[in-house]
């Protein structure tokens, strides 16, 4: 009796250390359907012994009686709770935890870029990838259907550093983990292009000067993160061509404009934009230029025969005017065109026979950087030509403008318009305008025996003699004497005597200042 209830404790005791639990063979975090899994029952604490084992799960009538349990093409339906225990001899286990396996239907994979553009340049470098929503964690190889892939990667990711042309084209995924294969991603097409080159316009191209210029760089899909970059065209001679400086703050900004305060001379500018890490770079635009006709530059361009319109054939020369030795004369034609070089540059002067063709925007720039006044040149077939001046005209000065016939220079009873308006009708051949005013600033026109002119633009710039500089000077000058003035009436009503020897020393030092503030003016004076 004794014998018997000790060996009862001890199979109890034993049969409190032995346990069952079912574990999935696979490290999946998610079953999909139509894979093969197997769950295993291991008991722990019972090793040596021969077992049996018992089932319970969902979708079955006859459950294994081994200790693996293998489901080939499982479905939605084998989802539930799975539970084991083992018996050996007269020992029983008692039952596991449930084990809960949820099958679900597989997520398409989608394709995706990063960057996210599906515009994308030579030379830029992009990655594809393959996602799986709900497959984290899974060893999943990939197979894809792409463009230009002889040796498909296996990985989730397929990345292509400087990408080209033959890169474009559609892509798609699938992923598969031992024999469960997902469907096929739905295609994304990826279109790669010649590296772009950006458009650069300025704003005014004509100016004033101390005017602002606005540049504004214009690229192709503007919202896909681009930062922009400002450049000063500066001429290089030697090269022909142009190298090209950044502007203050020009590096990478966000916006895709620039201004430039105070602008003054005729120059030149050029942008490129970036983007991407690392950033990828278009090429840069072609220069654009803002041109001034202030003659007062460092270097200036002069016309024979200064005029601004001309007849085909006629010679004209362009003579470059500055302290420097070297010179080169541009063009940017009404077509767009930018050229380099006269065909005929003798010294600094460019000679030109003159053809249709030669209708452009002229300036000089020498080999020290500078830019010389731009001046404009327009050439005309037969018909009357208006002569007018090539530069703008000084407020207060007179000017003469005619017109002309190919075979006939001096014309009279002709007609002129100012600004599409008839305010000359006489028999005189000539418009004289004794002083010019900024009124006077506009388009001009004649007309003659029927037949009209090209217009073209006068500008009027102000007279710097008459400047609030000089009317400051004088104004200073003029209450510096008033308050001479005044100190020696109150110095002849205190002595009633003043002598000529202190009329003359006041008087002196008055003038003397007088120049002094002449000098200091006029040397600050641009």
């Amino acid at each position: 009796m004794n014998a018997s209830r000790g060996i009862a404790s001890i199979k109890e005791d034993w049969f409190v250390n032995v346990l069952a639990a079912v574990k999935l063979q696979h490290s999946w975090s998610q079953i999909f359907t139509g894979e093969t899994i197997t769950l295993r029952c291991e008991i722990q604490g019972g090793e040596g012994k021969v077992w049996k084992y018992e089932w319970t799960a969902p979708n079955t009538n006859s459950p294994p009686t081994s200790s693996e349990y293998r489901i080939s093409r499982v479905s939605v339906s084998h989802s539930g709770d799975y539970r084991c225990r083992g018996s050996s001899d007269y020992l029983l286990t008692g039952w596991s935890d449930a084990f809960r396996l949820t099958v679900s239907f597989p997520s398409k994979p989608t394709v995706t870029l990063q960057p996210s553009w599906t515009q994308i340049y030579s030379g830029e470098t992009v990655t594809v990838r393959c996602e799986i929503q709900g497959g984290e964690g899974a060893q999943w190889t990939y197979e894809w259907r792409a463009a230009k892939l002889n040796t498909p990667p296996t990985s989730n990711e397929y990345r292509i550093i400087r990408a080209t042309e033959s890169d474009s084209g559609g892509y798609s995924c699938r992923g598969r983990r031992d024999y469960f294969f997902s469907e096929w991603s739905d295609i994304i097409t990826l279109t790669v292009s010649y590296e772009p080159r950006p458009v650069l316009t300025v704003s005014p191209s004509w100016l004033s000067p101390g005017a602002s210029v606005t540049l504004n760089c214009e690229v192709e899909h503007p919202s896909a993160g681009w930062s922009f970059y400002w450049y000063k065209a500066v001429p290089d001679l030697s090269e022909k061509s142009s190298s090209y400086e950044l502007l203050p703050d020009g590096s990478g900004t966000a916006q895709d404009s620039y201004i430039i305060h105070g602008q003054t001379h005729t120059a030149g500018y050029v942008c490129r934009a970036g983007r991407g890490d690392p950033e990828y770079h278009t090429d840069h635009s072609r220069p654009k230029f803002v041109w001034s006709a202030d003659v007062h530059s460092a270097a200036s361009l002069t016309v024979s025969p200064d005029r601004v319109q001309h007849f085909t054939s006629d010679s004209v020369s362009l003579t470059c005017e500055g302290n420097f030795t070297e010179w080169r004369v541009r063009k940017f034609s009404e077509d767009g065109r930018l050229y380099s070089d006269c065909r005929r540059m003798t010294g600094s002067t460019c000679d030109i026979n003159t053809s249709k063709s030669d209708t452009a925007v002229y300036w000089c720039e020498s080999g020290s950087g500078e830019f010389s006044s731009a001046v404009n040149i327009t050439v005309h077939g037969n018909g009357p030509i208006l002569v007018s001046p090539v530069h703008p005209v000084t407020e207060g000065a007179s000017v003469s403008l005619s017109c002309s016939l190919r075979t006939q220079k001096i014309l009279s009873n002709v007609f002129f318009y100012h600004n599409d308006k008839l305010i000359q009708n006489d028999p005189r051949g000539e418009l004289k305008i004794s002083a010019v005013s900024k009124s006077d600033e506009g388009f001009y026109k004649c007309q003659y025996s029927g037949r009209e002119s090209a217009q073209s633009w006068m500008s009027v710039k102000a007279d710097s003699s008459s400047s609030p500089v000089w009317l400051m000077v004088g104004l200073v000058c003029g209450v510096s004497l008033i308050i001479i003035l005044l100190l020696l009436l109150c110095r002849c009503r205190q002595s009633k005597l003043i002598t000529q020897i202190d009329w003359f020393s006041i008087t002196l030092k008055y003038h003397l200042m007088c120049v002094v503030i002449v000098i200091v003016t006029w040397s600050s004076t641009p």
